[in-house]
């Protein structure tokens, strides 16, 4: 059970804390939407760096969509999932040497959408362990 009633709103748990305030939820999720699918990077890329943030964010919910499957990261995935790492270790303070070695891989255009990425994967997980968003149960989703 979250820490406030669920909105009526939202086709998931996490757009119905949201929807409270239902062009906050549309428009959150529309930019969610938009990081996580196409752009300069992989869906797949993004995914592990997704995993790889859920699990020191706090949220039980991103925790439960799986752990990072470090025996699939190719040098891109990596450097992008190390690199989310040194973000959540420095909170945010991260050096200009990483980005450094993210540019030896990835173009300016990558890492741009690789710090909004995580900027927002964070935040939305930061949502979700405030609100305490739990796990979902298999037999109560359906």
């Amino acid at each position: 059970m979250s820490r406030i009633e669920p909105a009526r709103n939202g086709d998931t748990p996490f757009e119905r804390l949201l929807g409270h305030d239902e062009k906050v939820m549309r428009q959150w999720s529309a930019l969610g939407d938009t990081l996580a699918g196409g752009g300069k990077l992989s869906t797949a890329l993004k995914e592990q760096v997704r995993r790889t943030l859920a699990q020191q964010n706090g949220c039980d919910y991103c925790k439960a969509k799986g752990k990072p499957e470090p025996e699939a990261f190719d040098e891109r995935t990596a450097l992008a999932v190390g690199f989310a790492d040194v973000f959540i270790q420095l909170k945010g303070d991260t050096p200009a040497s990483s980005i450094r070695v993210l540019q030896d891989v990835f173009t300016d255009a990558e890492i741009s959408e690789l710090c909004a990425f995580i900027a927002f994967m964070t935040a939305s997980q930061y949502v979700g362990a405030m609100l305490g968003l739990e796990r979902e149960n298999p037999l109560t989703s359906m």
